[in-house]
This record gives C-alpha cells, sequence and structure tokens, in this order.
C-alpha cells in the first residue's frame, strides 16, 4: 500500500454498512468500486442499486487505480495550498478526490494519475487520493 504523507489533515468519514467494504480496502491499499451484475458497468458513489439498469445486484471490484485528471482546482488561500479534482477512473465512473505529491502549478486536464492513500484524523480509515502517475 501507498501511503502519502499530506500536510493537510483529512477528516475521518462515517462508514454505513453499505461502504464498510470500501473503507476495509482502502485501509489495505486496495481502490474497490461497484459494478452492476446486469449490466456490467461500474458506478461510484457505492450503492446496492445500478444507476444505469436499476437491478439490484452490485458488486465490488477491485479497480486498477489509475486514471486521468478530468477538472481540477488549486485552493491557494489555504494556509497549506492544496488541489482538489474530478478524477476519471480507467474503469469509466469519476471520483471527487484530492491530487497530492504534486506541484500544482504543473497540474493539467488530461494528467495520468494513479491512487494512493492518506491517513485521516483516524489511524485507522484511509482515504483515496491521487498523485501524477
Amino acid at each position: 500500500m501507498t501511503v502519502v504523507s499530506t500536510p493537510r489533515e483529512f477528516p475521518a468519514p462515517l462508514p454505513n454498512p453499505e461502504t464498510q467494504p470500501f473503507w476495509d480496502a482502502a485501509r489495505e491499499g486496495r481502490l474497490l468500486i461497484r459494478h452492476c451484475s446486469q449490466c456490467d458497468k461500474a458506478h461510484w458513489y457505492p450503492r446496492a442499486i445500478c444507476p444505469f439498469c436499476h437491478a439490484d445486484g452490485t458488486l465490488w471490484k477491485q479497480a486498477s487505480g489509475r486514471g486521468t485528471v478530468y477538472t481540477y482546482s488549486v485552493m491557494r488561500r489555504a494556509a497549506v495550498p492544496f488541489a482538489t479534482a474530478y478524477v476519471t477512473l480507467e474503469e469509466g465512473p469519476t471520483l471527487l478526490t484530492n491530487i497530492v505529491d504534486c506541484d500544482l502549478d504543473a497540474l493539467s486536464i488530461g494528467m495520468p494519475v494513479e491512487v494512493c492513500f492518506a491517513r485521516t484524523q483516524s489511524a485507522e480509515i484511509f482515504v483515496p487520493v491521487f498523485r501524477p502517475a
């Protein structure tokens, strides 16, 4: 698992029974996304009903962790400047995330990125973030 240390502290999410497998996998350094067992499309955010065909048979699958920056915004007025971005995964879904370990002036739309994980305020929970590939 690639854990990055960031100057910003991420708030700890509140897992629920539907998202607990996602957070358990993140703690192990794996990125999971939901796939429909009927139409086989991947979707984000995690939910039990497919947003494409409305089937109720979705399951977790490990994502490649590779994607591209769809768009981003740099927050320079924060105590520690940071970047948020929408990253489109190779599997199709787009996630709202943070970009870490990079020169904020070098960010660009279409930039290839890869998942890594950052600690949250809870030492037990890690969140997926992305860095240049």
